[in-house]
């Protein structure tokens, strides 16, 4: 917990110092903690987001973003519908492209549009993946399909075959 207010302090401090910062976002346990104190100093504080834009790390294959096991409702029910971003400012990965080729070039073009990322927000598996990179990845790898382990399907407990992931 305290991990996790002192990341958020440092992300409410990026964001008043550059009200319009690009954040990386990630899904899962790991960040959830950070957001709820996010929301607190959005609704307390006047923390503002209207100018922040966001690029998350994934999205699930097969999965739109009206589904309910989406990273694109994760991000809705546990941070954007609680402070006042703009939807347009928002980006999660396309799980439903019929090109993930083309998709994945045209995201990494769109962070490059809007200067790069300056804070990127990331998850540990039990796995010990950061992220979605599934040990023996790329450190250097960007925006791709990937295939996950076994062990992290099972953590994320959905029958998936791949993820549309930016690492």
């Amino acid at each position: 917990e305290s991990g996790s207010r002192r990341a958020a302090r440092f992300l409410a401090e990026l964001v008043r110092r550059k009200p319009d910062c690009v954040l990386g976002l990630a899904t899962g346990s790991t960040p959830l903690a950070a957001y709820r104190e996010l929301i607190r100093m959005h609704r307390e504080e006047g923390l503002d987001f209207s100018q922040v834009t966001t690029f998350n790390l994934d999205e699930y294959v097969g999965l739109g973003p009206t589904h309910p096991q989406s990273y694109r409702a994760f991000m809705q029910q546990n941070l954007f519908d609680h402070i006042n971003i703009h939807p347009g400012n928002t980006h999660i990965p396309d799980g439903m492209a019929s090109d993930f080729e083309a998709f994945c070039d045209r995201y990494e073009r769109q962070i490059r549009e809007v200067g790069g990322i300056d804070l990127q927000i990331r998850g540990i598996g039990t796995d010990g993946h950061i992220a979605f990179n599934e040990p023996g990845s790329s450190l250097g790898s960007r925006t791709r399909l990937k295939s996950l382990a076994s062990e992290t399907i099972r953590d994320n407990a959905l029958a998936i075959s791949g993820l549309l992931s930016t690492e």
